[in-house]
């Protein structure tokens, strides 16, 4: 049985209307701050693509107003389930943008778990769209993603451990990391709760959530990335919770 949901969140952006919509709008910017590789046919009616761990998810833009309304819609599966998104942009004295976001749609089952992960997730993602708004404008990320099932109950202490953070990971501690075949990784946390975290590096924002029974990685890169970051990622969490 579906139920219908709606979540909104609103957030206050250092940034100028154009420099958002670009964020939120395209590619390459979705890239920047979300999850994994994204297309964007910039039309209503147009296409986009997300691909994360070799899933692929298809929706259609819904509307297309630049520097103003942006939407999309997921199809709806043979359950009735969809999902809609809608960005609304405002201009503020500064040159600073109030950005509305509104996640809508139909959830299954299992719609309680769904809906609380949604929610608890928004404030993040957002919170990751600000800063790459505030250390890394006029750039695009390349986006790293990772996963890797754990049975380990203490799958956060052995994240914690690896970043040289201490135990009780609060924003504004240092973290170091030198995995195998990469850059060393020497950050500040941006973001702490119980279920993720996140380091800003002069290159990056590096985002590490664990769940039970998984551990995953939403990095976005802004330096030289090697080819092969993605790769080496994945051989650090698997070796990590293995």
């Amino acid at each position: 049985m579906t139920r219908p949901f709606e979540i909104e969140q609103q957030a206050d952006l250092p940034a100028s209307p154009e420099q958002v919509w670009e964020a939120i709008a395209t590619g390459p910017g979705i890239d920047s701050w979300f999850m994994g590789r994204n297309e964007v046919e910039p039309r209503e009616g147009g296409t986009t693509t997300m691909e994360t761990g070799g899933q692929r998810e298809e929706g259609v833009v819904t509307a297309y107003e630049p520097g103003k309304r942006f939407a999309t819609r997921t199809p709806t599966a043979e359950d009735g389930r969809f999902m809609a998104f809608e960005y609304l942009i405002e201009a503020r004295d500064g040159g600073s943008t109030v950005l509305r976001v509104v996640h809508s749609g139909l959830l299954g089952d299992d719609w309680q778990d769904e809906y609380d992960a949604l929610r608890r997730g928004w404030p993040f993602h957002l919170h990751t769209l600000r800063e790459y708004l505030a250390h890394f404008p006029g750039r695009t990320g390349t986006p790293v993603f990772a996963v890797a099932p754990s049975g380990e109950q203490r799958i956060r202490a052995a994240l914690t451990r690896a970043l040289s953070l201490p135990s009780r990971v609060a924003v504004g501690a240092r973290a170091h990391a030198e995995p195998a075949g990469l850059p060393p990784l020497d950050g500040e946390v941006t973001w702490a709760d119980d279920e993720r975290f996140a380091v800003r590096t002069a290159d990056g924002i590096y985002t590490f959530h664990h769940f039970p029974g998984v551990a995953l990685m939403f990095h976005h890169l802004f330096g030289p990335a090697p080819e092969a970051a993605e790769a080496a990622w994945q051989r650090w969490l698997t070796d990590l919770v293995a």
